[in-house]
């Protein structure tokens, strides 16, 4: 039961590891620039030797961005709440029940990062520039894709355990 227990924290930390680099490293697009030089683009800045904002992040026109912005910090944040929550029902629930709450936390959480990731591919010309257009997409995004079914995984397996002794 130990080794199981140690399987699903690492499982999960590593998960929430993956979503704290994907949501604050800034390589989501990575595209050349008509000077030569390399810019990263992340979800709030785009940056080669300095950082400026992406173009029109505030406005309205970028309501897409903002909601992948939103459902990134989201599953975030869900992913470290239900690793406390984990631990809490650990020491709280009785022996044989499932740790039904710390499931349903995490499956929220691998639920936002597929549609934070879904609505950047599908509405990522939108956010960059004219001249970034011609990249490619960077390491946070790839990090985001595989959270996702590392959350799920997570999710189903904290419904399948039980609390044993």
């Amino acid at each position: 039961m130990l080794v199981v227990l140690t399987f699903i924290l690492l499982f999960h930390v590593i998960s929430a590891i993956l979503l704290f680099i994907s949501t604050i490293n800034n390589a989501w697009w990575v595209a050349s620039a008509p000077g030569g030089d390399v810019i990263y683009t992340d979800l709030w800045y785009s940056c080669n030797v300095t950082c400026v904002p992406v173009k029109n992040s505030a406005s309205t026109d970028a309501v897409y961005l903002q909601a992948v912005q939103a459902t990134m910090i989201l599953s975030t944040i869900l992913c470290c709440v239900g690793f406390f929550v984990f631990i809490l029902q650990l020491f709280r629930l009785k022996q044989g029940e499932r740790f039904v709450f710390t499931a349903i936390i995490q499956l929220l959480a691998s639920l936002c990062v597929m549609m934070g990731a879904s609505i950047y591919t599908a509405e990522r010309e939108g956010f960059t520039e004219e001249s970034l257009r011609k990249g490619g997409y960077g390491s946070s995004y790839v990090l985001a894709w595989i959270s996702f079914p590392m959350t799920v995984v997570s999710g189903l397996m904290y419904l399948v355990l039980r609390k044993r002794k």
